[in-house]
């Protein structure tokens, strides 16, 4: 945001601060930018058949263990008959709150591609919430040390 031009910020509902979030509003008000804090069941509508459904964080559901990373945002991505399933940092905590609460729509999960949680770390991408979403393609991002 210091580099970049930002017009927007969606942000999912924070239920703890640290720096970086403090970091991102500030630099957000000084220079103006739309901050839109959202939750599970919101709808971001792009353009025409480009849209965003909010799966996660979910205000009804908070999760206390590792605040940050378990209410993490998660969204999908749509475009047509296309789809990718961005999941923030959540754990395999985050991962059954999230079957649970769309246990009667489990579709919803299902993505072409999913940014795999949490890095590929061991506490995240079980085998129940990966058959949910059954991605063609995973990506895991990681940097080189």
């Amino acid at each position: 945001m210091k580099e970049v031009e930002v017009k927007n910020i969606i942000i999912g509902k924070q239920f703890e601060e640290n720096d970086n979030y403090r970091e991102i509003i500030k630099i957000a008000k000084i220079k103006e930018i739309k901050i839109n804090e959202v939750e599970a069941g919101r709808k971001i509508n792009i353009e025409k058949n480009i849209y965003f459904d909010i799966l996660w964080p979910n205000s009804e559901n908070k999760i206390n263990s590792n605040v940050i990373n378990n209410n993490s945002l998660v969204c999908k991505l749509n475009y047509k008959d296309f789809s990718i399933l961005f999941t923030g940092d959540i754990e395999e905590i985050a991962e059954r709150a999230i079957l649970s609460f769309y246990e009667k729509d489990s579709n919803i999960l299902k993505s072409k591609v999913i940014k795999v949680p949490h890095h590929g770390s061991k506490t995240s991408s079980s085998k129940e919430f990966l058959s949910k979403v059954n991605p063609q393609i995973a990506l895991i991002g990681v940097r080189k040390k």
